[in-house]
């Protein structure tokens, strides 16, 4: 990842990297300096110039040998800090811009400062453009302390968005989010500090090189990563997520589940190949997959059992969360050390995919709730009729996730199931293709019913503006058309894999994964089928009922665990497990 070389200079463009922090910056003081009646226009001003500093970057990296690099000050590293992008960070800071450029489109009509009550819309655009400001400081920085800062300037700009209704469930969810969130960042704090007292520096090149398999470390990994994982919500440290993503607006929650969720992540994988890479990391690795299959397992049999729509695709995101951190086993070399190569390629084209599916499936979720009034599952027969495109959009950004070719998904799971077979992990292959199986099971259940013919014509309470759909379907066909893209220079992709997603091989495994997710569909789905009462309906139940029946009683005990784990007791408890186990599988490894 970062490399040693043209880290104590700066690089002929390494201005952008400055650019695309202070850009988005400088739009949060003109909102507060000209005031609300023109925050809309700053911040349709500001996302074109943002993006084409992302673009630049991208072209810019290939010429820098892979490494833009700028000292602040002109001074290096540890006098001084440094600024550097690889090409996790280009794309990165290439998503971040096209999400936010889509949720800018599309929130244009919602929050406009003559239709919108109270100061909701200052405080929307306002607090987007920080995100985007933390986001691109967390993509760039080259020192643990500024992405502590970075860390934290993120989380104290999404907060508020979860309450920017002003409603009390708002208010307790954004509380929840807020407290958890800061308990993780006391945790990183004190990794950090430790790492300082050990090696007297911060900078994650110059750490590498110095960070050795010592109790310390091993502490501070266990305390830094579990801070992390409260703010990624991985399963079981999720309290905060459901409600906080459920609640917001729909533009709030495309940010919140397609980007912000991702600023904690990334600084993982910088943790963990970068600075912790001398580390013993085999056991470790193993819990961060174990929890994430937990998070597949719970957080889609849990979304399965929603009868709100916007639930649903939050328990969702809670489950592909988990499907990002099956790539720590899978990218272990034959020493245990972690290493850069096709797994964490993999892993990160998966979390472009779901940035951009997810977002699109928020704003699409959203106009549903704006045209009928509601987002109760069983209520939205006739959907398909009524607004073809938000429901397209939200059938294509599943289709997407699902791992429809040539979509990021496909691609993603197909690098990671060649990292099984390598690796010889074969239990993994198993996860990734149930986890495949429980997408599609809440994808062809939402469709079941938007598909079906209402029993009366569907009345709309207000017609969705056909911008905010446009964004929409344009950021779920990104996301379905990211196997195409040229991803050699900035991420090890071999040509083999990429040739692979269009045989046969690759359909028969699509086919398997829809037919599967329909069979989960019916299993754990406690609400009536569109199908229910016909003949064909009643052949089925009646040999599948008492095993339905049975998955049905199952469900249920899971989503009172689910309920159960998102206390506060619980959750701390949890917290408190994980870090242990993670210093003890690092202790007991060494």
């Amino acid at each position: 990842m970062l490399a040693p070389a043209a880290s104590l200079v700066t690089t002929a463009a390494g201005h952008l990297l400055v650019l695309s922090i202070v850009i988005p910056v400088a739009g949060v003081l003109l909102s507060f300096a000209l005031g609300e009646r023109y925050v809309r226009q700053i911040a349709l001003a500001i996302v074109p110039v943002g993006v084409a500093i992302a673009v630049a970057i991208l072209l810019a990296l290939p010429r820098g040998d892979g490494l833009l690099v700028y000292l602040l000050g002109a001074w290096p590293p540890p006098l001084g800090v440094a600024l550097r992008a690889d090409g996790l960070s280009a794309v990165m800071l290439a998503t971040t811009a096209i999400v936010i450029g889509a949720v800018v489109v599309y929130a244009a009509s919602d929050f406009r400062p003559a239709t919108s009550h109270a100061r909701a819309p200052f405080a929307f655009w306002v607090l987007l453009l920080a995100i985007w400001a933390a986001l691109n400081t967390i993509f760039v920085a080259g020192d643990l302390f500024s992405l502590y800062v970075a860390l934290e300037l993120l989380t104290f700009a999404a907060v508020p968005l979860v309450s920017l209704e002003g409603r009390a469930e708002t208010l307790q969810a954004a509380l929840r989010y807020l407290l958890f969130a800061l308990v993780g960042s006391v945790l990183y704090l004190m990794g950090t500090a430790l790492l300082y007292g050990l090696y007297g520096t911060l900078d994650i090149v110059l750490l590498s090189h110095r960070v050795s398999a010592e109790p310390g470390a091993f502490i501070a990994a266990a305390l830094m990563t579990s801070g992390l994982l409260a703010k990624t919500a991985l399963f079981p440290l999720h309290l905060w997520l459901p409600p906080a993503h459920a609640g917001a607006p729909a533009a709030a929650s495309a940010i919140l589940s397609g980007l912000v969720v991702k600023g904690s992540f990334f600084i993982l994988l910088r943790l963990w190949f970068d600075v912790l890479a001398a580390l013993p990391g085999f056991a470790a690795a193993q819990l961060l997959a174990t929890l994430g299959a937990g998070a597949i397992v719970v957080g889609s049999i849990v979304a399965l059992r929603q009868e709100r729509l916007k639930l649903l695709v939050a328990y969702s995101t809670l489950a592909q969360i988990g499907y990002l951190f099956l790539l720590f086993p899978l990218a272990l070399d034959a020493s245990g050390r972690l290493e850069t190569g096709q797994a964490l390629a993999g892993g990160l084209i998966q979390v472009i995919s779901h940035a951009t599916a997810k977002a699109a499936m928020f704003m699409a979720v959203g106009s549903i709730y704006a045209g009928l009034g509601h987002d109760r599952i069983t209520g939205i027969r006739g959907a398909a009729r009524a607004l073809p495109l938000s429901v397209m959009t939200f059938a294509l950004a599943g289709f997407a996730l699902m791992g429809i070719q040539p979509g990021g998904a496909s691609l993603a799971k197909e690098l990671l199931l060649q990292e099984t077979a390598r690796t010889g992990q074969w239990w993994w292959a198993g996860v990734l293709q149930v986890g495949g199986m429980f997408t599609a099971a809440y994808v062809v259940l939402v469709l079941a019913h938007a598909l079906s013919p209402p029993d009366q014509p569907v009345a709309l309470a207000t017609r969705p503006p056909r911008g905010s759909d446009l964004a929409a379907l344009a950021l779920a066909l990104c996301s379905l058309l990211l196997g195409l893209l040229p991803w050699e220079p900035y991420l090890p992709i071999p040509y083999a894999v990429e040739s692979k997603l269009f045989g046969a091989e690759a359909l028969v495994k699509l086919l398997v994964t829809v037919l599967g997710g329909v069979a989960l569909a019916i299993l754990l789905s406690p609400w009536p089928h569109p199908l229910a009462g016909t003949m064909a309906w009643k052949d089925l139940t009646r040999v599948v009922g008492p095993l339905r029946r049975a998955c049905l009683g199952f469900g249920s005990l899971v989503e009172r665990g689910d309920h159960v784990l998102r206390q506060w007791p619980a959750a701390s408890i949890c917290m408190l497990a994980v870090t242990l186990l993670l210093a003890a599988s690092m202790f007991g490894a060494d």
